[in-house]
């Protein structure tokens, strides 16, 4: 995640108010407000992120792979952080990483693939 370190008061109370609206968001804002709350609360938006940047890539970017690969990457990454300071969060890095795998099989991006099986056969 290439997001500063520490959000405005602003952008973290729009990234609530977009969230607490009575309308449904577009996977694209869903995803931008969580990218901010992760900053700030961490292990309640954590999991929240990886699921809307799974579900943006397949969406908005399935005729587009290396987009796709370059979202479910950092929901990875996402899932990692989480697992990080919770590791009995493992199953939302496994789910992560399984989501990662397929669209490296979709690829064919072998290198890549070899070092999520190892990483999943670490996790159990």
């Amino acid at each position: 995640m290439t997001h500063s370190a520490h959000p405005s008061h602003d952008a973290v109370l729009r990234a609530r108010v977009a969230l607490l609206g009575s309308q449904a968001l577009p996977v694209r804002q869903e995803v931008a407000a969580y990218r901010v709350l992760a900053q700030v609360s961490p292990l309640a938006y954590l999991p929240l992120l990886t699921d809307a940047l799974h579900e943006y890539s397949r969406q908005e970017f399935a005729d587009q792979p290396e987009t796709a690969l370059a979202l479910r990457a950092e929901a990875v990454a996402a899932a990692r952080r989480m697992y990080s300071m919770a590791p009995d969060r493992a199953n939302l890095l496994v789910g992560a990483l399984i989501r990662y795998k397929k669209q490296l099989t979709v690829m064919d991006r072998q290198a890549e693939l070899d070092a999520v099986e190892r990483e999943l056969a670490q996790l159990g």
